[in-house]
């Protein structure tokens, strides 16, 4: 069977509870057609880059499956009727990761208040008589 990743997006008005329930709808009719759900990773509300169908925000889920490739396109027809989740993706991957997935780690990471090795900040630059001299214009 083949390895992936199925993301969806489900609107924000949606209570956890609700998004729940439509990831257990997806294992459920993963699991139907003989496939396997090898974990749920829910990444929370989070904000959009833009408007989708009104929405700002949106419920992140994350399922990585094993499953034949019928199973996929049951998955996504299923998905696509459903009113609740504004965008999907499904990926086809050589192998799964183990433990959490980047997402779950950079949540973890911020939470600790690391800088992730993004550099220094602007106010650590020194005084201003350190740094190359303006240019002056006459």
């Amino acid at each position: 069977m083949a390895l992936y990743e199925h993301v969806f997006l489900a609107r924000q008005d949606l209570a956890q509870a609700q998004v729940d329930q439509l990831a257990e709808t997806a294992t459920k009719i993963i699991e139907d057609n003989n496939g396997k759900v090898v974990k749920t990773e829910t990444w929370g509300l989070r904000s959009l880059a833009y408007r989708i169908a009104k929405n700002r925000k949106a419920h992140y889920v994350m399922l990585e499956i094993d499953a034949p490739a019928g199973v996929v396109a049951e998955l996504e027809r299923q998905t696509q009727i459903n009113e609740d989740v504004i965008r999907f993706m499904t990926v086809k991957v050589d192998k799964l990761e183990d433990g959490p997935t980047v997402m779950m780690r950079k949540s973890e990471r911020s939470e600790r208040g690391d800088r992730g090795g993004r550099g220094r900040d602007r106010d650590d630059r020194g005084p201003r008589e350190d740094r190359a001299p303006r240019r002056e214009e006459a």
